[in-house]
């Protein structure tokens, strides 16, 4: 080789090794800094959860063992497999249906899809049968072996041999009172608190009972069950339901709002009669001694566009800072609003895109609304809707959702938005508090939903502190947190479910569209 080509080499080499301390220089620089002020403290958390409704029914009592139990250690198993990553998504909260008994209706329950009737403990000789829901109850064993902390319990509508129109739905009327008749009021009280004391006793305690679900909507189509009620319609229900759990020496307590719209919680919304559900319910007059400091609400039509997602939690959180002892929950939620990200609730998505979207939710729940509590709407669904954490089909090209072969078997698939889910639920533990995390980065809030998000949680008791990070753009990040000792970090992306990451350096690398769960503690 003639020296010429040797010099030209050497050139070349230089100018890669230039290049390359250049973009490393580069990253460093980029790198945003962040700062964990673990002295600011704001709500203790309290878990995070899904409900049962509807699909359980049938996966716990006809699937094959096999399938039902490795969907119920995705859904509730904190073990690790022996690659570190973790086998599920340790929810702490399992909420159980209560139904009302269009199952036994059948076809004369006027809801055409059997997915979504439900079987009722009591018939309308008023005789019990634990037996009922076996499928349901099969899931919340398994919650309860898993080690779940909570459990609550809810109620959309009266048995219906006790409704006005004696169905599960509401039907034509408008005026927003509950579907139940006047003298049943005693006896749906009743009935709840017999489901409690039955379960107590088989070593279930149910930690919260929610005895109406979303009483804004009229609950009028035939597509599932549900009742309106105005306020006074609840707080009767619940001055019943008070008396019935001190008179049985239960140690559940009544949790009020399950509001459709986070709106009617902090003001009318057009529906004077069943908003303002906050005042109503925890004003100064009443005072009930098993009803739970605690509002609940649903983040349904209040996500987009992003500075909608961010104006109404913070108008939430002002109204909450009236009542300093109140707890918030968001207690359901699943894709319902078109939105120019993901599109709409309509199409099942098991990708990024969706879970995403949801993350940022869960994050501005958490830090804007200060959401002690949040849970999805339903573990799992066969629809072809963005509303499951696991995605029941047939496996069959063309005939995916049929609802008859699904009831006895079929496939399921774990999507990306449980994993997403998992990067809270699974280590931001009950009774870890959040902290204070600034990102420095010079973004406005709304610039910052659409690219780095970041928030933080202490355990108290051993002064760890997860922080779970969301990317949102298409670019990889780099975050540097001083004084930070990293030992663990779990990544969901594309290509990896919750997966363990091994990181060496100060300089954290944060992929694209993925949501981060970075383990460790101050240096001190």
């Amino acid at each position: 080789m003639n020296q010429f080509k040797i010099r030209i080499i050497h050139v070349l080499l230089a100018l890669c090794f230039i290049s390359l301390m250049s973009d490393m220089l580069n990253a460093q620089s980029q790198s945003l800094n962040v700062d964990i002020k673990n002295n600011n403290v704001f709500q203790s958390i309290e878990g995070f959860g899904a409900s049962d409704a509807w699909r359980c029914q049938f996966v716990g009592k006809n699937w094959p063992e096999r399938k039902k139990e490795k969907i119920a250690e995705l859904l509730f198993s904190k073990a690790l497999d022996d690659t570190g990553n973790p086998k599920g998504i340790g929810l702490s909260i399992w909420r159980f249906y209560i139904g009302a008994g269009t199952a036994e209706q059948g076809e004369a329950s006027g809801i055409k899809n059997e997915w979504r009737r439900a079987e009722s403990f009591i018939d309308a000789k008023g005789e019990y049968n634990w037996t009922k829901q076996e499928g349901q109850q099969w899931f919340l064993n398994k919650a309860k072996f898993y080690g779940v902390d909570k459990f609550l319990a809810f109620s959309i509508s009266a048995p219906v041999q006790w409704t006005k129109n004696g169905k599960g739905y509401n039907g034509n009327n408008k005026d927003g009172e509950i579907n139940l008749k006047p003298e049943h009021f005693g006896d749906y009280s009743s009935f709840m608190i017999q489901f409690l004391k039955h379960f107590d006793n088989k070593g279930i305690t149910f930690n919260y009972l929610s005895p109406i679900n979303e009483p804004q909507w009229d609950w009028e189509k035939k597509s599932q069950e549900g009742t309106p009620a105005t306020n006074s319609n609840i707080l009767e229900l619940t001055k019943r339901l008070n008396q019935g759990i001190e008179a049985n020496k239960l140690s559940t307590k009544i949790v009020l709002g399950e509001a459709a719209d986070l709106r009617w919680l902090y003001s009318n919304y057009r529906k004077p009669e069943r908003g303002n559900q906050i005042d109503y319910f925890f004003n100064k007059k009443i005072d009930l001694k098993h009803l739970d400091h605690k509002i609940t609400g649903h983040s349904y039509f209040t996500t987009w566009p992003v500075d909608s997602l961010i104006d109404i939690r913070k108008k939430l959180n002002h109204k909450l800072s009236e009542y300093p002892n109140l707890n918030y929950w968001q207690s359901e939620f699943c894709v319902l609003e078109k939105n120019d990200d993901i599109g709409g609730g309509g199409k099942r998505d098991l990708g990024m895109d969706t879970a995403l979207y949801v993350a940022r939710v869960i994050h501005a729940d958490l830090t804007l609304a200060n959401a002690s509590s949040w849970q999805w709407w339903t573990a799992l669904t066969i629809a072809n809707f963005k509303d499951g954490l696991i995605y029941l089909d047939t496996g069959i090209e063309g005939d995916m959702y049929n609802q008859k072969s699904l009831q006895t078997n079929g496939e399921f698939h774990a999507s990306k938005l449980l994993w997403a889910l998992g990067n809270y639920s699974r280590f931001v533990k009950p009774n870890m508090v959040r902290i204070e995390v600034a990102l420095k980065d010079n973004k406005t809030l709304n610039e910052q939903y659409k690219d780095l998000m970041i928030s933080g949680y202490l355990n108290k008791e051993t002064s760890e502190i997860t922080l779970v990070v969301i990317n949102y753009s298409n670019e990889n990040k780099n975050i540097n947190i001083s004084d930070f000792q990293l030992d663990k970090m779990y990544v969901t992306s594309k290509d990896k479910n919750l997966e363990a990451i091994l990181v060496k350096s100060k300089n954290i690398s944060i992929e694209a569209r993925s949501v981060n769960t970075l383990i460790g503690s101050l240096n001190k």
